[in-house]
């Protein structure tokens, strides 16, 4: 199938069923955090699924191919990045399964109602406005900081978007995590697994893997650490694994 690709866009393999993906590198390209956040979440058969700030897709087209997910939903706020999924989806033939809309992050709830998904998905904007460099180009500013929308406007339209006992996936950052887990609780959404990420085994953790349950009782089990890099360029068996190499 041929695919109309715009300036400074390019077509990228993701070793899934044959899957690709449309990114523009000077806007935005999708990182390891998402696709260890589709290894991380479970989604089972016959659910449904809304991944917010989906970006160019990524994560709904992973799930996809690894689960027997019934309907995903990616739900951006950029209009350019969304045409992007939007043809990807097209171009993997996947438009029975992945439906891309366009809307803010802080309205979910309203725009698909409450208790309407099994699972949640999102790779969010792990810096506050006080955190990092703001990113000169708007596309990659808006991905990587709190502009847009806040953590606690993710965890409250999660909560509402969630079917009761409905389950929320998460990549972040560890800095973030205690505010993470007061916010889960805040708004009902019990954390109950969760993995740290260490890009070497003698490094300190950089990202962090949640699993919450909506209205789900407190008990949390936290997996061994998945180490990123044997040596410099080489990763270890299970992130190769995740990749699907």
């Amino acid at each position: 199938m041929s695919v109309e690709l715009l300036e400074h866009e390019r077509l990228d393999e993701l070793h899934r069923n044959g899957y690709f993906i449309i990114q523009n590198p000077h806007k935005f390209c999708f990182g390891m955090d998402a696709v260890l956040l589709s290894g991380f979440a479970r989604v089972k058969r016959g659910e449904t699924v809304l991944d917010l700030g989906t970006g160019t897709g990524i994560i709904p087209i992973l799930l996809e191919a690894k689960t027997e997910g019934e309907h995903f939903t990616g739900l951006e706020i950029q209009p350019e990045s969304a045409d992007m999924a939007k043809r990807s989806v097209r171009y993997n033939h996947l438009e029975e399964k992945i439906n891309i809309e366009i809307g803010n992050i802080k309205d979910a709830s309203s725009q698909f109602g409450a208790s309407s998904f099994d699972v949640v998905t999102t790779n969010p904007p792990y810096m506050t406005g006080q955190h990092g460099l703001t990113n000169p180009n708007e596309a990659k500013a808006i991905a990587r900081h709190e502009i847009l929308c806040t953590l606690e406007d993710i965890l409250r339209e999660s909560a509402k978007v969630l079917k009761p006992q409905g389950r929320f996936y998460m990549v972040h950052r560890p800095f973030r995590l205690a505010e993470i887990m007061v916010l889960m609780h805040q708004y009902h959404i019990e954390p109950k697994r969760m993995q740290l990420v260490y890009p070497y085994v003698d490094k300190e953790p950089n990202m962090v893997l949640i699993e919450g349950l909506r209205g789900g009782n407190p008990r949390i089990t936290v997996e061994k650490p998945l180490i990123v890099y044997k040596e410099p360029g080489v990763y270890t068996d299970e992130i190769y694994d995740i990749y699907g190499y």
